[in-house]
Formats: structure tokens, C-alpha cells, sequence
């Protein structure tokens, strides 16, 4: 069950300060489990608003003696989530499932996730299924074993309301959020997204791409006064109007409209 976009009744101020602090917690969050403080959290939130982004800079200043890390998209069955539980089994190793939510519909996957994300002493993780595989190397997987690694899930799943309205995967989530840290980036409404586009903006994405300032605001100018129909309200978006803005300067507006909005005329 994806994010909904009620009306907003908070002022842009106000949300501003809001999500200001929420990327600041994921920040300290996403710098826990790095530490191994940490040892699962799950940042919920819509999509394409800066959730990877903010969990990927802080792993990029991550670099242990010994510790890796890996990022999982897409779909996953149990047998491969297995190997790289196992692979990433270690003290200080991270595993970020990002825009996997393929695993929840899973029992088997969703049974290994709560065994990697247990609170008790020992994280045991156990494959009691007649079928063996292997590992990277070519050795047996063993069918039990000692999770010691950090799990991060990033997903436009709403947690807290799919357990709310008693949706089937309820028990499982919650069972995963009583384990694991808990963040909703608080992203609900279109003005909240609009802002949030706006912080990252300011925070120099487009500066960083090669964008002078007078396109940026050219760019910023089109988002504010087309944003309610933007196909998708988000910040790939924006990239896409300020890759027409560079192309096509005279026209990137006419061009924008078309392909970035819904019902053009």
C-alpha cells in the first residue's frame, strides 16, 4: 500500500522544518547501523524524494577494515536472500534492500527477514529446506547459521497504515517493525513533496549536475506552476525538465509540459 496525498494543512514552513528533521534522524539512523548500533531499520516514505540518497552518502563515507556492504533492488527469492545474508553475515557488514518490496509478499523470505532482524542475543538464521546451495565460492551454504550483519530496507510501503487497516501482510510487518527502527519520512501530501524537492534543490542537486543558477531558477519556476500535474512528483522530474532546460533552452517548457505533465494541451 503506497504513500496517499491528502491536502496539506501545515504551512510550507512548517513542513520545511519538519522534514528537516526527518532526513536529519535517518541521517543519525542510517550512521547507527554503519556503527552497528543499529542492527535494522526500515525508512518508509514515496518514491524518487531522496530516501536511497540520503542512506547511500552515508554509506559511501563507510569504508571498515574488513566490512562490506551491498544493495539488493528488484526481486529477490529466499534462496538468493540466503546467500547474501550469509555472504554479508559479519559484524559491520550492511545489507540495503532498496525498492525490493517483492520480499515482503514471500512467507519463506519474510521468515528469514524477522530470524536476520530478531532483538535476541544470537541471530539465527535457519534453512531446514532439503535443497542446498552454495555460495560465490562454490561451498555448501550451511542451513544454520549466525547473522551478526545490519539490515536496511528503503521502501514506498506505508507500514503504518498497511497494519492499521489490517492488510494480509499486517503480521508480518508489524512483527518487522517491532524489531527493527522504524522511520515514515512524514511525506503525505503533494506540498510536502514539493517542499522536500525544494530542500534538495537548495542543497545544490542541480548546482552539482552543471546547472547555472538562472536555470535552476528556470527549472524551478516551471515545477512550481505545472507541479499539480506532473506526472510524477518527485525529483527524477525535475532532473527531466533541467535535461530539456540544457537541450532546448528556447523550449523546454513546450517540450516539459508535454512529456513531464498530465493532460497537456
Amino acid at each position: 500500500m503506497a504513500f496517499q496525498t491528502p491536502v496539506s494543512l501545515e504551512t510550507d514552513a512548517q513542513i520545511d522544518a519538519k522534514l528537516t528533521e526527518r532526513f536529519q534522524v535517518l541521517e543519525d539512523l542510517a550512521k547507527g547501523a554503519v556503527k552497528g548500533d543499529v542492527k535494522a531499520l526500515i525508512v518508509a516514505g514515496p518514491a524518487g524524494l531522496g530516501k536511497s540518497y540520503t542512506v547511500e552518502q552515508v554509506l559511501e563515507a563507510y569504508d571498515p577494515d574488513g566490512c562490506k556492504s551491498t544493495q539488493i533492488k528488484g526481486y529477490a527469492r529466499a534462496t538468493g536472500l540466503m546467500k547474501q545474508l550469509y555472504k554479508y553475515r559479519n559484524k559491520g557488514d550492511i545489507v540495503v534492500f532498496d525498492d525490493a518490496d517483492t520480499i515482503f509478499y514471500d512467507d519463506t523470505s519474510l521468515n528469514i527477514l524477522k530470524a536476520a532482524t530478531d532483538s535476541s542475543s544470537k541471530r539465527m538464521i535457519s534453512w531446514m529446506s532439503e535443497a542446498k546451495f552454495e555460495d560465490d565460492e562454490g561451498d555448501i551454504i550451511p542451513r544454520r547459521f549466525e547473522f551478526k550483519g545490519t539490515i536496511i530496507f528503503i521502501t514506498n510501503l506505508d507500514f503504518d497504515m498497511m497494519i492499521e487497516r489490517g492488510h494480509k501482510l499486517a503480521p508480518h510487518l508489524a512483527a518487522l517493525v517491532s524489531r527493527a527502527h522504524y522511520i515514515d519520512l512524514a511525506m503525505k501530501t503533494k506540498r510536502d513533496y514539493y517542499v522536500r524537492i525544494k530542500q534538495v534543490v537548495s542543497q545544490g542537486m542541480l548546482k552539482k549536475a552543471g546547472y547555472t543558477k538562472v536555470q535552476e531558477q528556470d527549472i524551478m519556476e516551471f515545477v512550481e506552476k505545472n507541479f499539480n500535474i506532473l506526472r510524477e512528483t518527485s525529483l527524477r522530474s525535475v532532473l527531466k525538465i533541467a535535461a530539456l532546460r540544457r537541450s532546448n533552452p528556447n523550449r523546454f517548457e513546450a517540450l516539459a509540459r508535454i512529456t513531464c505533465c498530465r493532460n497537456a494541451l
